[in-house]
């Protein structure tokens, strides 16, 4: 089920990437999307926008590298009063060799991990549309379920009380190989949620093992853009990316590591 790769090199091998311009500035702070900083992870992606979310998704990984949006107090309030209704479908912007399907994560023991959350979504329209493969990662059961969705409830609590933020969520491939799920799909060794409040001009993001138990970190977003190759407030002060800023405790139960 599941073949060690080396997901760097796997990506120096792959075509000229077919990343476009954002034309969806509205999920980004100041209409700014996120940027590669390592030009390996440009092969294969596309940029797809999305109603309430954008994603750069990786013919590669087959999965996203990012999903970004803007929550706002007002679009929280409409989601609330959503109904869950699973839709979970491949996306078929992508190109068939290049996409999840749904028979890659049957049966795997894996869950279909959203990365910009249904829990976001202020329609029927954007809850459909989160459920495309383009916005999941295979992601360990009980983390999705348990940390992960505590992670995405602070998330969401915070958002309330400071009226916006803009999110970034996405996998990260750490180490020397990596696993397909199927042969096909990269899992990823953690998540990420990477966290900008403008009003305050702080910044910083959760990051967590794809795995079981509460382990997380909360890092700075220039630790985040050194590990994942990616910057994904261009238009931030290097001294923001670098102070932090305090995240809330997504469960009383859990301890971060630092």
């Amino acid at each position: 089920m599941f073949k060690p790769v080396l997901f760097v090199g796997a990506l120096a091998l792959c075509c000229a990437a077919l990343a476009q311009p954002s034309r969806c500035p509205e999920h980004f702070a100041n209409g700014e999307a996120p940027e590669f900083t390592n030009q390996k992870l440009a092969a294969k992606s596309v940029a797809l926008c999305f109603s309430a979310y954008a994603v750069m998704h990786s013919g590669v990984s087959r999965t996203p590298l990012w999903s970004a949006e803007q929550l706002t107090t007002e679009r929280l309030t409409a989601s609330k009063k959503m109904k869950r209704q699973n839709a979970f479908h491949p996306e078929e912007k992508l190109p068939s060799d290049q996409r999840a399907e749904l028979r890659d994560y049957a049966h795997s023991g894996f869950d279909r991990g959203h990365m910009s959350p249904s829990g976001d979504m202020p329609d029927g329209q954007a809850q459909y549309e989160s459920f495309s493969l383009a916005n999941m990662v295979p992601q360990n059961a009980e983390n999705n379920q348990k940390l992960w969705s505590a992670i995405e409830n602070a998330t969401r609590d915070l958002a309330r009380r400071r009226g916006q933020l803009f999110v970034v969520t996405g996998p990260l491939f750490e180490g020397n190989a990596v696993q397909r799920l199927n042969q096909r799909v990269l899992i990823p060794t953690h998540v990420f949620k990477a966290i900008y409040d403008p009003s305050a001009r702080s910044a910083a993001a959760y990051v967590a093992p794809n795995a079981p138990g509460g382990a997380y970190e909360v890092i700075s977003i220039a630790e985040l853009e050194k590990r994942s190759g990616v910057n994904f407030f261009p238009q931030l002060d290097a001294r923001i990316k670098q102070a932090g800023m305090r995240l809330p405790d997504p469960e009383k139960r859990v301890r971060p590591f630092r």
